[in-house]
């Protein structure tokens, strides 16, 4: 693969317009938004109600419609989203963003494929800062299951990619046995990662590069491009780079380019930086 800094752009912009993207140009979407009905939409939304949570689902689904625009035919989405509870008016709730976000997907005609639950050893029920679980303890019938799991949902857009006779880049992008039997399982247990960025405490719940790093081995090859429109810190920015695939991401927050340039390192010389412009020029590396 040539690289050159082209090959890795995060757009400090907002994702529901990915006018930087030529429709059927990304091979593979992997991100993990910041779902409804948890506390960076509650400050965004001030209420914890059923309406807030169907206007963040139709927040998240603008973009869910772009990147059906961006995925080239066969092309894979890779959502990782965990349900929510909250408790109103005294009755406790769940709120089912995972089959919110399937039920947007079919709608926009891409195929469900069997997901994947990420079971995080870490996690632990906890109420007002304590080890407990909700509800009654040990008295039926009154206490509520944990949750412990959250979704990776994938989806392709169309038929099966297709491939020459023994391409040598999905040759070279091979798994082993043992990848196979560990990867093509429905559970996964990925330790989960907190953030330690004095400016990411609001995303405690960090994406543990395992997990992009896995989904980009299964689900493309060298030189695919990779699409995260919910890019933070740069998580998935980072295993694509390390994994020989293009890459392009976009981030709402101004702040978090700084915090991306400086977990980079070195590396972060090979990624260009832009701020979401009205027009993108045509024939642009990544729109090619």
């Amino acid at each position: 693969m040539t690289e050159t800094t082209a090959d890795y752009r995060v757009i400090i912009g907002d994702s529901r317009k990915m006018q930087e993207l030529a429709n059927n140009s990304v091979n593979l979407v992997v991100t993990s938004p910041p779902y409804p009905m948890v506390g960076i939409w509650d400050d965004f939304f001030r209420e914890e109600s059923a309406e807030s949570y169907d206007e963040m689902h139709s927040y998240l689904s603008q973009t869910w419609k772009e990147v059906k625009r961006v995925l080239a035919p066969g092309g894979l989405a890779c959502i990782n989203i965990g349900d929510a509870t909250r408790t109103k008016d005294g009755m406790f709730h769940l709120y089912p963003n995972h089959s919110r976000v399937i039920e947007t997907f079919e709608h926009l005609g891409l195929v469900t494929l069997p997901y994947i639950l990420w079971k995080k050893p870490t996690t632990k029920p906890r109420y007002k800062g304590k080890g407990a679980f909700l509800g009654s303890g040990f008295l039926p019938p009154n206490a509520y299951v944990t949750l412990d799991m959250e979704y990776i949902l994938i989806f392709r857009k169309g038929s099966l990619r297709t491939f020459e006779p023994k391409d040598p880049k999905r040759y070279g992008s091979k798994f082993t046995k043992n990848e196979r039997d560990e990867w093509f399982s429905q559970v996964w247990s990925v330790k989960g990662t907190r953030q330690t960025h004095g400016k990411l405490e609001r995303r405690v719940a960090a994406f543990p590069e395992e997990i992009p790093r896995r989904l980009i081995r299964m689900f493309s090859i060298e030189d695919d491009l990779v699409l995260d429109p919910f890019l933070g810190s740069g998580t998935t920015l980072k295993a694509a780079m390390d994994l020989s695939r293009r890459f392009i991401g976009y981030e709402k927050l101004q702040d978090f380019s700084g915090i991306i340039q400086e977990r980079m390192g070195h590396e972060s010389e090979r990624i260009v930086f832009r701020k979401q412009s009205v027009m993108e020029q045509v024939g642009s590396p990544l729109t090619a």
